[in-house]
């Protein structure tokens, strides 16, 4: 169905119900939308208003306003007040229905919205520090009791990994084909979900006996990238500001949040980890975790990791390739196990929020 059709009913549906055929939607017309912030961008808690532009002076029954296809207000003089009642931030649809006698028009623009306060700040404390195989280019780790689960990347290195996170041992390994680069993974309902990179497929795997069982195709996210779950629902990232939210059961991509901070859209979110209602994510190339709002995309807080691969021996040739990149949990409270691509460390930390 195409995108004016899923705003009014079709003409059949109109003539079953008894009503008149609906008229014809004109998109050549000479309505605009004005937002009373000049770069049309507010803060989730807060308000924008928003008016009809009418160049040509036409007649104007009434405006009908919807936020992403939903309807938010109506008015006769084409002036409104834009609030955010989902909290979701980024970028969103702001779109205007307008009646005019027997003729209908549609007119829309895009706002940004951001988060309404700034992340609060955390530090971390290393309380043990376990070995972790350096030539491991780890993209995502992921606990299931004591076994930990790894997904490693690079062509004609990438493995799925089952290990001993005390000795660092290796208990199952299984190579992928030589044109698939893995990415993160997760594990939900005695099977584990592996990405990879650029091949639009993501491999079906059973979690004991670690054979393949499948793949699924990706939609509309552009890469794999990181991947976690909630119980239900599985969260993937592709390297963009957005987080796609897969149909547990088809795997297909249901709607996505994106991620912002007060100030700012965050890109390059990578490896995810799903801990108390929250996706903790790491930011390729930037030494922080930022702690993310699954519901809205909004950035709540942000772990300061800055000075942890100075306690690793740089095993790869490239300085961008010697990043945090593994985030664990194992049902500690405020307890995180960490590592990186090519770390010969696994490092299990406890974080406090910087008063």
């Amino acid at each position: 169905m195409n995108f004016f059709k899923t705003l009014f009913l079709p003409i059949s549906t109109a003539l079953l119900l008894g009503a008149c055929a609906e008229p014809t939607i004109k998109e050549a017309h000479g309505f605009n939308l004005n937002f009373s912030d000049a770069k049309a961008t507010m803060k989730a808690d807060g308000s924008m208003d928003v008016s009809l532009y009418n160049a040509d002076q036409k007649q104007v029954d009434s405006v009908a306003y919807f936020i992403d296809d939903v309807r938010f207000a109506a008015s006769t003089d084409g002036n409104a007040s834009i609030t955010i009642a989902d909290g979701k931030v980024g970028t969103r649809k702001i779109l205007a229905r307008v009646y005019s006698g027997e003729d209908r028009f549609v007119t829309q623009k895009s706002i940004t919205v951001l988060a309404a306060n700034p992340p609060k700040g955390y530090s971390y404390e290393i309380l043990e520090t376990y070995p972790h195989d350096i030539k491991a280019f780890t993209q995502g780790i992921e606990f299931v009791g004591d076994t930990l689960y790894e997904s490693t990347g690079q062509y004609g290195q990438s493995t799925l990994r089952k290990v001993n996170y005390q000795t660092g041992e290796v208990l199952n390994s299984v190579a992928l084909p030589g044109n698939q680069f893995g990415e993160g993974l997760t594990v939900k309902d005695n099977k584990i979900y592996q990405l990879t990179w650029q091949r639009g497929i993501g491999l079906i795997y059973d979690q004991n006996s670690m054979k393949k069982q499948g793949f699924f195709n990706y939609g509309n996210s552009l890469q794999g990238w990181g991947l976690c779950n909630d119980g239900e629902k599985i969260y993937k990232s592709d390297g963009s500001s957005r987080i796609w939210i897969l149909n547990p059961e088809t795997l297909m991509e249901e709607d996505y949040i994106e991620v912002y901070t007060h100030s700012a859209k965050i890109d390059n979110i990578n490896e995810l980890e799903f801990i108390n209602g929250k996706i903790y994510a790491n930011v390729w190339q930037r030494d922080a975790i930022a702690i993310i709002n699954p519901e809205t995309g909004v950035v709540e807080g942000v772990i300061n990791t800055s000075s942890l691969k100075e306690q690793v021996t740089q095993y790869a040739q490239a300085e961008d390739e010697n990043v945090l990149n593994g985030i664990a949990y194992k049902g500690e409270e405020n307890i995180l196990y960490l590592t990186g691509k090519r770390w010969e460390k696994l490092f299990k930390v406890a974080i406090a929020e910087v008063q």
